[in-house]
């Protein structure tokens, strides 16, 4: 051990490992973090002490000035070129690289020069023996005391202090309430280990080495947990530099290929035959296996392992399946109620009654027949199921629902800061990114340049802007630097929307082309199931290209995001869910909005068409309305997205990814026996395997999509928080299993909130109002029936409501070539009639709109005003009688700070008190000197020229202390 390096090929240290494969080879220090990197040995590297010379190397290519070898040696070593003598200096040899060696020469300078910086940083490193040709290779990195204690101070990491208070608990019915929900769900908590005095929270404070007589420190190995270890091993990787390229941290070394990746280690296997027991296991057994899904989260434990962020959004996916738990039961009702009264329903039996000859007008062009409105029965009877007067309550619910979900998740994350030391949580100082620091090298590079081409130019006035223009002013990207990036991050926006509604334009053109050609053909049944045929085989290939075009747009929006060059992880993470948030909710949602909005409203009248392509009709709704088939579409591309993208792609590619990469590994791995390597894995070995944390953008973007689901349309398919509620209980375990078993341990990132995706929810919540009362008023039939029984029925009553809601058509009026052939109808058809609000064919004004029509547009109009506006003021009363901070939360955070000050002072007081007593006894043995004798008296004078007695010396051993 040199300089807390040791390095792999030293002898005694080569054939031993790690037994736990957590620690360096002496077994005492822990691996903090793991630098992993490929290596080629293209030079042939003489033993230490061998007699050789000295080889010089370059990247042979022709620089003016270069000396030539003049001999050539017959020696060659692999793809190297051969060995030179160079001329004059006998004994000093040349070795002219290929480019490929040369790059990896480069690389391997680089990484040592990056090991002695970490070297000088505290940092202890070992490494492993490059015995290959070519392999992988791993750095090892462990933090000492002196390191820790030192970052830890910078970062202000709040520890733990030998104080302990008590919380106050909850008084009266609130307490009982408590105690009888914790024995009835005691079977569902997790078998973790928790705090033996849930009432008593230990005191923390920021880490100071000045005042460390104040911090619980029982040993110093363990005071730090492990995930705090990394992290601030991970501080100290990103602003450690190298001069070769002007490298800033790991970020840019692994950009450039320098390192392959940097990690901490999981703590240890998660599944084996030995009984050590260790965090990741534990999560393992109770919680990330599907046969504990009925238990709580280990919230605690999850925040202790992978950090705050990482917690949080478990914390909030809980939440949220827990909130949808209600939604869910009140959603089944109002289904249940609609299967109960679709018997009583009157509109329903009125279109079923074939006694009724509701004969309709032909639903295309020559080919088709009229037909009766008694066979769309089926259909009538299912819109019932989710078109009653319960899904408006239904629609308030949710509004109201979604509300007092973000409320109580304000409350929870207040809670969840408080127990785990967030409050007052300062934002750190984030590091620019690896591409940020390179386009700013470019900007200055190029600048340079043309300052230097300039220079004859401008070196009289250089002097003068010298005196006023700041020489230490940091330089960094502008506006103008950017526009690029800017302008084609709008473009293509643009262009991506716009092939979104093309998408969705091209499945409206299939169903209508699909439509006439089925009703053309001569098979009996495809003529009699041609809505139920196209209806379905649209809605899956509108899946299908929702799916492909979901992976496309997130590709994209990081491609958009990455040309925009953000300065730090921060602004890149908010900017990529921006865009991906903005693509997908297109994506997503395009065809929805267009069955709900657009469907059926631009059709035209019989006798005057609208027409796309000459000849083929606008689609129309069905008998029963647009919401029937609102409903299957959004039952559809939800469940499809759920089952499919967020279950069978988040299972199958990372499985896939490991395969290819480890097949990769073996392909390119030259087959060698390395006489050195242990036989079982290390854990650094099994780590790399695993796939890298991206991090939790595509966790929150599926469930927030699921969200937009649950709440947009929730008025035509009451069931969607069902089968949400489902999709969840898998999610949080396929989850949780991802981020124990797939995938390398994240760095821990402190934060006290979900961020930017809280105004993503509450916009979607907001926007839900919006949409269902539209959906209620325009797409349902809710309005029409409530003006038809309350102004036009002559006894209160739905009876004559589908008569009322039909208009007449005088058939002879049809264009040429339009009329049915062959028509089946054995009576002359003299009038059809027509889902509209029109004036009859005997109407001076026929065909217009009638009174009916402005009537119930206007009471369509006046009910989203007034749903909307109510819904608005509950949802801000339920927000204001539900404060974002929990008294007893508040109470508590006010209690800490004055727990605090009282500590602080005791703990000075203490110390006060200690110096007082020294200098007491310093006085006293100054009296018993001034009265010994003279030798004695010189003694001591001497003795008191020694810093030993003094005042300062008693203060500094007590800060030892």
């Amino acid at each position: 051990i040199i300089n807390n390096y040791v390095d792999g090929t030293q002898g005694g240290m080569r054939d031993t490992a790690s037994p736990s494969g957590l620690h360096f080879r002496d077994s005492r220090r822990k691996v903090d973090y793991v630098l992993a990197y490929h290596y080629r040995r293209g030079l042939a590297r003489q033993a230490p002490g061998a007699a050789s010379p000295e080889p010089l190397v370059w990247n042979g290519g022709s620089g003016q000035g270069r000396a030539e070898p003049q001999q050539q040696q017959p020696q060659h070593d692999g793809q190297l070129g051969a060995l030179r003598e160079w001329p004059g200096l006998p004994g000093l040899q040349v070795v002219e690289l290929s480019p490929l060696d040369a790059l990896e020469e480069e690389r391997r300078l680089q990484r040592e020069e990056y090991e002695r910086n970490l070297l000088e940083a505290g940092l202890e490193i070992e490494r492993d023996p490059e015995n290959k040709s070519q392999g992988l290779s791993f750095v090892r990195i462990h933090a000492p005391w002196q390191v820790l204690s030192r970052e830890a101070e910078l970062l202000k990491i709040k520890m733990p202090t030998k104080k302990m208070y008590e919380i106050t608990e909850e008084k009266g019915i609130l307490k009982t309430l408590n105690e009888i929900w914790c024995k009835l769900t005691e079977p569902l908590q997790p078998q973790v280990p928790q705090q033996e005095n849930t009432k008593m929270k230990t005191l923390s404070y920021p880490f100071s080495r000045e005042k460390i007589y104040l911090y619980n420190i029982k040993d110093k190995d363990t005071f730090f947990d492990n995930a705090t270890r990394s992290r601030i091993v991970r501080e100290i990787l990103k602003r450690t530099s190298t001069k070769a390229r002007n490298s800033m941290g790991i970020g840019t070394l692994i950009a450039n290929n320098v390192y392959d990746a940097a990690y901490p280690l999981h703590d240890g296997e998660y599944e084996g035959q030995n009984d050590d027991m260790n965090e990741r296991k534990l999560l393992y057994q109770e919680w990330a296996r599907y046969g504990v899904f009925y238990k709580f989260q280990p919230i605690d434990l999850i925040r202790k392992y992978f950090g705050e962020k990482i917690g949080l959004y478990f914390a909030w996916l809980g939440l949220y399946t827990e909130f949808l738990i209600p939604s869910s039961v009140v959603g089944i009702i109002v289904f249940l109620y609609g299967c109960i009264t679709i018997e009583s329903d009157i509109p329903s039996k009125e279109m079923c009654d074939q006694r009724n000859a509701f004969t309709m007008c032909p639903l295309c062009d020559k080919f088709c027949d009229y037909w009766n409105l008694s066979s769309a029965c089926a259909t009538a009877r299912a819109s019932h199921l989710f078109d009653n007067p319960a899904t408006v309550f239904f629609s308030i619910f949710m509004a109201l629902w979604a509300t007092m979900f973000l409320e109580q998740w304000k409350r929870l994350q207040m809670r969840l800061s408080y127990f785990w030391d967030l409050t007052g949580l300062e934002e750190e100082e984030e590091h620019p990114r690896p591409e940020y620091e390179t386009k700013l090298l470019q900007k200055k590079l190029k600048n340079k340049n043309i300052t230097t081409e300039n220079s004859n130019e401008i070196c009289h006035i250089c002097y003068f802007v010298s005196m006023f223009c700041p020489q230490n002013e940091k330089e960094k990207l502008t506006w103008s630097d950017r526009m690029p990036g800017y302008a084609a991050n709008f473009g293509l926006i643009l262009f991506m929307i716009m092939l979104t509604f093309s998408a969705v334009f091209g499945v409206i053109v299939y169903r209508i082309t699909t439509a006439a050609a089925l009703s053309f053909s001569t098979n009996e049944a495809a003529r009699a199931n041609v809505r139920v045929t196209v209806t379905a085989t649209a809605v899956l290939i509108n899946l299908v290209v929702v799916l492909i075009l979901d992976e496309i747009y997130g590709a994209v929006a990081k491609w958009l995001t990455e040309i925009e060059i953000p300065k730090t992880e921060k602004t890149f993470e908010e900017r990529l869910i921006l865009k991906a948030f903005l693509l997908k909710f297109v994506n997503s949602y395009a065809s929805i909005f267009y069955v709900a909005f657009f469907k059926g409203r631009f059709v035209g009248r019989p006798g005057r068409y609208v027409y796309v392509f000459e000849g083929y009709r606008m689609e129309e709704c069905a008998p029963g309305g647009c919401l029937m088939e609102l409903c299957v579409q959004l039952s559809i591309i939800m469940l499809g997205k759920q089952l499919i993208q967020n279950n069978l792609f988040e299972i199958g590619i990372p499985k896939l990814k490991k395969l290819f990469r480890k097949l990769k590994d073996e392909r390119t791995e030259v087959k060698e026996v390395d006489t050195n390597q242990s036989k079982d894995p290390q854990q650094w070995d099994l780590d790399y395997i695993l796939e890298p944390f991206t991090g939790l953008t595509p966790e929150y973007m599926e469930m927030i999509i699921q969200f937009g689901f649950v709440t947009l349309f929730v008025a035509s398919f009451p069931l969607a928080p069902v089968f949400a509620l489902l999709n969840n209980v898998i999610e949080v375990r396929l989850d949780a299993k991802k981020f124990v078993t797939e995938l390398r341990r994240p760095d821990t990132v402190r934060e006290k909130d979900i961020g930017i995706w809280y105004n993503i929810l509450s916009g979607i919540g907001k926007l839900s109002v919006i949409i269902n009362a539209f959906v209620i008023a325009v797409t349902s039939d809710f309005i029409p029936r409530l003006m038809y029984q309350y102004a036009y029925s002559q006894n209160g009553t739905m009876h004559g409501f589908i008569n009322h809601t039909l208009s007449y058509f005088n058939v002879s009026q049809l264009k040429a070539g339009t009329q049915p052939e062959n028509s089946l109808f054995a009576q002359e058809v003299s009038f059809c009639r027509f889902k509209d609000y029109r004036e009859p064919p005997w109407s001076p004004h026929q065909y217009e709109f009638s009174k009916q029509y402005w009537a119930v547009l206007s009471a369509r109009l006046a009910f989203v005003i007034l749903f909307q506006n109510l819904v608005m003021f509950l949802s801000v009363l339920v927000d204001w009688m539900i404060p974002d901070i929990p008294k007893d939360i508040s109470e508590q955070i006010k209690k800490e700070k004055a727990v605090l000050v009282d500590f602080f002072l005791k703990e000075e007081h203490e110390k006060l008190k200690l110096i007082e007593s020294f200098i007491a006894r310093d006085k006293r043995k100054r009296r018993s000197g001034t009265k010994s004798k003279r030798t004695r008296a010189a003694s001591f004078s001497q003795g008191h020229h020694s810093p030993k007695g003094s005042f300062t010396s008693f203060s500094s051993q007590h800060t030892v202390v």
